[in-house]
């Protein structure tokens, strides 16, 4: 609360994006996570902008009517105050920018954010996501890849997890020495394993190669993933980098693998930009974003100029291009970049959507994330901001990442569990800093801090809530939802994904989304249809009594029918037989009953008459001549 200089000021305007002269005024009120905006109206209507999410925060000129404060969030949303008096409008931005930036990770959301769960809760949640149980999913042959204990307690790489699964035929030594010779210690690790075709996807950092440096132990770990690959005789190694980015590292002792050294691969550079291209082209997308009815060449020219969408697409090849290679020709992939903490982990994970069905799911999805992204040492809080450092470290990485998912939501609208809702909400959650999994730099940074005893995982939260996130045009039966999905990746196919970057706009399509609509159609149908079981299951229960009640009805009727018979013992001869026979009235029956049930009951057909049931009572017209022979106890 130190660095709160006003707390509260009152006559604030809150200004609408979209239409500028419509305002609303009321109570501006500072705390230590979060600004809030409480309107004076009887609806009181409150509007939260939480600290972590805070990007940059601008000042325009003071105008007549005020001072104007800008409030831009990491999640595109953007919020515009008039205040009446400048000096509150420069102590609240001198305020936004320290909380907005605090200087170490115990000052972060996630350390004071206490929902109502206790301990043995929490410790369940951090266990929701089991990453052994994946690698299992994916069916390794133990007798090609195990985990080496090399890198427990993160001996070898304290930027990757302490189990990694590496071919069974590279010793410790080949794992040590391949370490040594790639930047950062990041060696060549299983990333995905294909079942059908037992070709792998594995990652790594480029090789310390120089001009003309080599590793006998690199190119050993590259000949046993090759050799892991039983149906293979060759391996592709895709460097996601432009390749004359990849030549002018070779300056500095590192750059690409030299295919006189490595035998049997084949070298394929991708063209994905670094981390600073990105920045700037997110930030013209962003301008374009925030046009105010554009008209069409401005906005063209803004898209065209900005580049996103071409690296969009860069990063989208690079996962085709890997997917092709493991699915069709059946040939296992080494993917890296520069540290392999970055282009490498959209390679890696857009391939994995492409590949297998199950990461287009949300729980799927999930285990990706954590998988690709949080254990293998994704940097998120220098991507991200999270703490105040260095702004060239910034880069929208896990946001193309995203973008990625939604290009291909588009052209395959069944093959996702998931929706657009859920993209965005992933979004918000990495850059808030209001649960525990996406702080830090790596795993072990996330161990020292005790994340998983001082924070709250994000994933049991995400599920709970799964309803709000469910596709209705999924089906897992459907044939996008199955096999491999082969994106177009021509450019007439790239979208401008007006949900995350058109914030203004962003609160309207989604309330007013077409997933929304058949959502609600859905939940009508399914309405109906339980009242359609349960009117089938009353009907059910009314036959199955009437139909109970004609059954006894007909056994009495052939209990008296052979009450007619005389027994062995009241026969005397054939004679007798054939005289009460000769007496048997006619089976005309009378058109109306002679009686009137006892009982009222309508469903209580046992009471009705066998001449109502369709059956003549034909001890009741029995002669007199048989009289000897009736059952005493039929009337």
């Amino acid at each position: 609360m130190e660095h709160i200089r006003t707390p509260k000021v009152e006559n604030v305007r809150l200004i609408d994006r979209l239409t500028p002269r419509k305002s609303v005024v009321g109570t501006l009120y500072l705390s230590s996570t979060h600004t809030i905006f409480v309107e004076n109206s009887d609806a009181r209507r409150e509007t939260w902008v939480l600290h972590s999410l805070v990007g940059s925060i601008e000042r325009p000129p003071t105008t007549p009517s005020g001072s104007p404060l800008i409030i831009r969030c990491k999640n595109f949303q953007v919020y515009q105050l008039l205040l009446p008096q400048e000096k509150d409008c420069v102590d609240i931005q001198a305020s936004l920018l320290r909380l907005s930036r605090p200087d170490r990770y115990g000052e972060l959301f996630c350390f004071s954010f206490q929902p109502n769960v206790d301990k043995e809760e929490r410790e369940k949640a951090w266990g929701f996501l089991d990453l052994r149980a994946e690698f299992s999913r994916m069916g390794i042959p133990s007798n090609l890849w195990h985990v080496t204990p090399a890198n427990h307690e993160y001996r070898v790489c304290d930027t990757y997890p302490s189990e990694l699964f590496v071919p069974k035929s590279a010793s410790p030594a080949v794992i040590v020495g391949s370490a040594k010779f790639r930047s950062r210690g990041r060696l060549p690790v299983l990333s995905y394993f294909h079942r059908d075709t037992s070709a792998a996807v594995c990652r790594s950092s480029q090789p310390l190669s120089g001009f003309s440096a080599r590793s006998l132990e690199d190119e050993q770990m590259l000949q046993a993933i090759m050799k892991s690959n039983p149906a293979s005789e060759y391996m592709y190694v895709v460097d996601t980098r432009p390749k004359l980015n990849a030549m002018a590292n070779r300056a500095a002792g590192k750059g690409y693998e030299n295919e006189d050294h490595y035998t049997n691969i084949r070298l394929h550079f991708i063209g994905i930009e670094n981390i600073h291209v990105m920045r700037n082209s997110q930030q013209k997308i962003t301008d374009v974003g925030d046009m105010r009815s554009p008209s069409m060449g401005d906005f063209l020219w803004g898209l065209e100029n900005s580049g996103w969408l071409k690296h969009i697409k860069a990063v989208l090849d690079a996962g085709v291009f890997i997917a092709k290679a493991v699915a069709e020709e059946g040939v296992s992939v080494l993917v890296h970049c520069s540290d392999g903490w970055d282009r490498t982990a959209q390679a890696c994970s857009v391939a994995s959507v492409l590949l297998d069905p199950f990461y287009r799911t949300i729980k799927g999805l999930m285990v990706l994330i954590e998988k690709d992204w949080v254990s293998f040492g994704h940097k998120f809080s220098h991507r991200y901001s999270h703490l105040d450092g260095d702004p060239k470290e910034v880069s929208p990485v896990i946001d193309q990442f995203l973008e990625c998912v939604w290009q291909l939501m588009e052209q395959f609208p069944c093959a996702f569990e998931f929706n657009e809702r859920f993209l965005l909400q992933l979004h918000t959650h990495i850059h808030s800093c209001q649960y525990g999994n996406f702080i830090g730099n790596s795993q072990k940074e996330r161990r020292d801090l005790r994340i998983n005893e001082r924070t709250h995982s994000v994933w049991p939260h995400l599920w709970e809530n799964r309803a709000e996130y469910i596709n209705p045009l999924y089906r897992a039966d459907h044939s996008q939802s199955k096999g491999i999905l082969r994106p177009v990746t021509t450019p007439y196919c790239f979208k401008f994904w007006k949900g995350m970057y058109s914030p203004a706009e962003r609160g309207v399509a989604l309330r007013q989304s077409p997933s929304d609509s058949l959502n609600a159609v859905r939940e009508e149908s399914q309405q109906l249809e339980e009242e359609l079981s349960t009117h089938q299951e009353r009907l059910a229960q009314l036959l199955g009594r009437k139909t109970s009640g004609e059954t006894r009805k007909r056994n009495g009727v052939t209990e008296r029918s052979h009450r007619l018979i005389p027994k062995d013992s009241e026969v005397g001869s054939p004679q007798d037989y054939f005289t009460c026979v000769s007496h048997a009235p006619s089976f005309t029956l009378p058109l109306k009953s002679p009686t009137t049930p006892k009982s009222s009951d309508p469903d209580d057909l046992s009471a009705c008459s066998d001449l109502e049931s369709g059956v003549a009572d034909l001890s009741s017209h029995a002669s007199s001549a048989c009289d000897d022979a009736k059952d005493p106890d039929s009337d």
